[in-house]
């Protein structure tokens, strides 16, 4: 996917202007920066829910098709069962019921929830919930995936078992991924790469992590040193 200088403005507020960015097909980018500094805006130029005033936003052949959206909330149907939330999307691709529940089911394995695809989201608590939507945009048939900060309302040891199963749910079906977050710890250990938003014309820093996901930890000494330039680069936003 790449964003080719592109602009948008709201009213007399610039978030973009002639702004660039690339971002390999099936990898994971990581995007920090301060409110208000387009992080959303790029999830929306993205997605096509929102068209840029100037430029344009280029999907690669692989990425064209629907796009699966996680958001910081579950946003899941109260009236369906946890089974009944992930296959729902999948019935506009899917013709056959009994390949979606394979489907539905398998996602839902993977997350840990197969024993809970019975019961309904007020039975459950935010982190199975959050696992069922994780579940949802997996089995969703897309080729680029969209995070708005899906893990920052959780406890410390939810976020990171709820990151965990992200990863093995994206190693096994790899998406071309726009994660962003507001902790610098999070886009180190999801992101093939991070940048920090703040400057309209684009990223004030964009660093490549060449570290396999699998060998990262929040307290090696190049994770703290990454974290570390995220972190003067927010502050200098």
């Amino acid at each position: 996917m790449k964003f080719d200088g592109v602009s948008k403005a709201y009213e007399s507020t610039i978030v973009f202007d002639r702004f660039s960015l690339e971002i390999k097909e099936g990898t994971i980018l990581s995007v920090v920066g301060p409110s208000g500094q387009g992080k959303t805006t790029l999830l929306h130029l993205a997605s096509g829910l929102i068209q840029p005033d100037a430029g344009r936003v280029v999907r690669h052949p692989l990425e064209e098709g629907p796009v699966s959206y996680l958001f910081q909330e579950p946003r899941l149907i109260p009236s369906a069962t946890v089974f009944r939330n992930v296959e729902l999307p999948l019935r506009a691709s899917e013709p056959c019921a009994t390949v979606r529940a394979q489907i539905a089911n398998h996602y839902l394995e993977m997350v840990g929830l197969s024993d809970s695809r019975a019961l309904y989201p007020d039975q459950l608590s935010g982190g199975m919930r959050q696992r069922v939507a994780i579940a949802r945009s997996f089995s969703h048939p897309s080729r680029l995936m969209l995070l708005d900060e899906p893990f920052q309302s959780l406890d410390i040891k939810l976020r990171y078992t709820l990151i965990e199963a992200f990863l093995t749910l994206w190693e096994e079906s790899p998406k071309t991924t726009i994660f962003v977050t507001h902790d610098p710890k999070e886009a180190i250990l999801l992101g093939d790469a991070v940048c920090c938003l703040g400057d309209p014309s684009g990223p004030l820093l964009y660093q490549t992590i060449d570290t396999p996901r699998k060998a990262r930890s929040i307290t090696d000494e190049q994770s703290l040193a990454l974290e570390a330039t995220l972190i003067g680069a927010l502050l200098n936003a």
